[in-house]
């Protein structure tokens, strides 16, 4: 029988902010602005270019629409592949956030334009500062506070909040103005979000600093390897310890669960927002609301979820859930909640002309957000500390890429809407993931052996 874990100690020299690092803040507005910019467009990107050209939408037919928004939304996450490596190998990881942001409000300004080809660019743009900003202000988190501060994990917890913050935010207001005033004006009003998150986080520059110093000497040591193209251990390749590789290679079992979470979960923005704006009633006690005002209700939900599951993970002490078990529980979550929707489902499909109430997809949201809650702040925390430190923003990159994964799965599974009956659609996601979820449960202890002992 093995001994309680002892709680690391609290290292809390710098604890201005709620606890936390003040830094936690600068951070915290910077990614509530970018994430504001991002849902805010997601929310409507569907049914913008699913409507006729006389409505001032793109026209597209639902099978390449799906699937431009697909492979949209997994580049973002692909992106971040290249963004964690530019800032570890030239940029650095201020500089990174800074050129990535200034992209993405560029794109959203370039949306705002009606020709076609500025569409594209504007994704692109997207695209690239997306991958830029993404690791690399999640790597700055896990940079303010040292290595045995058992404040991380709440700070990535509030931090993750921030993200919900303009998740909610985002759709409500250019969600609304798309349909209702004009599309490209809800492009330029992501935009304005956007330039809104750069102008308070250059302001905050200076509550950034010790995290700074404590990344500076990692990718100094990064240049100089590969520079020297010795390896500094007997481990050899790359000079990583036996240990960095058994925690990489626990990375890697993570990263295929973690797709198979946001192949699920990712279906807000198309699958589910298209069962919404055709199956579900849109109205509540007479008052109309466009679709897209759905992907509000998610982020509201991490919002008061979010704090109790800080404060739990905290209160449990040597009790806490394993990572591993954290991330078998959001995939359980995720799995019912798609097994909520296969009776609204049938019944949508059944009785024609029949709309289900909108409490389906609020009740399927709660459990997504359970899952999303258990799994998403718990992982950026766990690449903090399961990553090498000389390439904590390339990994931080390779987590960010299993959403990616789950883009691409959840625009697959997009293009079947009109295709496939929707009752075995969703059935299909829910059994895919609790079945991980059960797989991820009988590897929990040898995951735990590979993380040589992190948490």
């Amino acid at each position: 029988m093995t001994a309680p874990r002892a709680a690391p100690p609290t290292v809390a020299s710098d604890a201005g902010w709620f606890g936390h690092p003040r830094g936690l803040s600068t951070l915290f507005f910077t990614e509530m602005w970018e994430r504001f910019s991002y849902y805010g467009m997601k929310a409507f990107l569907i049914f913008y270019m699913t409507a006729s050209l006389t409505a001032g939408g793109l026209g597209f037919d639902l099978k390449p629409a799906t699937l431009i928004f697909g492979v949209y939304t997994s580049s973002v996450w692909a992106a971040s592949i290249a963004g964690g490596l530019i800032a570890d190998w030239l940029l650095g990881q201020y500089k990174s956030v800074l050129v990535g942001g200034i992209l993405i409000a560029l794109g959203h300004f370039s949306l705002a334009f009606h020709a076609l080809p500025f569409f594209f660019v504007g994704l692109g743009l997207i695209v690239a500062g997306t991958g830029l900003l993404k690791p690399n202000v999640s790597a700055i988190v896990g940079s303010l506070y040292e290595a045995a501060d058992a404040r991380r994990d709440a700070g990535f917890t509030i931090f993750y909040m921030g993200i919900q913050v303009g998740a909610v935010i985002g759709p409500l207001i250019a969600g609304w103005l798309a349909p209702r005033v004009d599309w490209h004006a809800g492009f330029a009003c992501a935009g304005v979000g956007m330039t809104l998150g750069l102008i308070q986080y250059v302001l905050g520059r200076d509550r950034l600093r010790p995290a700074m110093a404590r990344i500076a000497p990692k990718a100094g040591a990064l240049r100089t390897d590969a520079a020297v193209g010795s390896p500094t251990s007997s481990s050899g390749f790359l000079g990583f310890t036996e240990v960095e590789w058994k925690r990489i290679a626990a990375m890697a079992v993570f990263f295929v669960f973690a797709s198979i979470f946001w192949g699920a979960f990712e279906q807000a923005g198309s699958t589910l927002n298209l069962f919404a704006d055709r199956y579900t009633r849109l109205s509540v006690l007479g008052f109309a609301f466009p679709a897209s005002w759905f992907q509000s209700v998610p982020p509201t939900f991490a919002m008061m979820l979010a704090p109790a599951f800080a404060w739990l993970w905290v209160r449990l002490g040597s009790r806490e859930p394993s990572s591993p078990t954290k991330f078998a529980l959001g995939l359980v979550s995720v799995g019912l909640s798609f097994l909520l929707l296969v009776p609204a489902a049938t019944t949508a499909q059944n009785a024609a002309g029949v709309r289900v109430s909108p409490l389906w997809l609020v009740g399927v949201y709660f459990l997504q957000e359970l899952g999303e809650v258990s799994l998403y702040p718990v992982g950026l925390s766990l690449t903090t500390k399961l990553a090498p430190a000389r390439i904590v923003g390339f990994l931080m990159g390779v987590w960010l890429l299993s959403i990616s994964a789950g883009d691409l799965i959840a625009g697959w599974i997009a293009g079947l809407f009109k295709s496939y009956p929707l009752p075995q659609l969703f059935g299909a996601v829910a059994v895919t993931a609790i079945g991980a979820a059960v797989l991820l449960a009988l590897l929990i202890k040898p995951l735990r052996r590979l993380m040589g002992g992190v948490h």
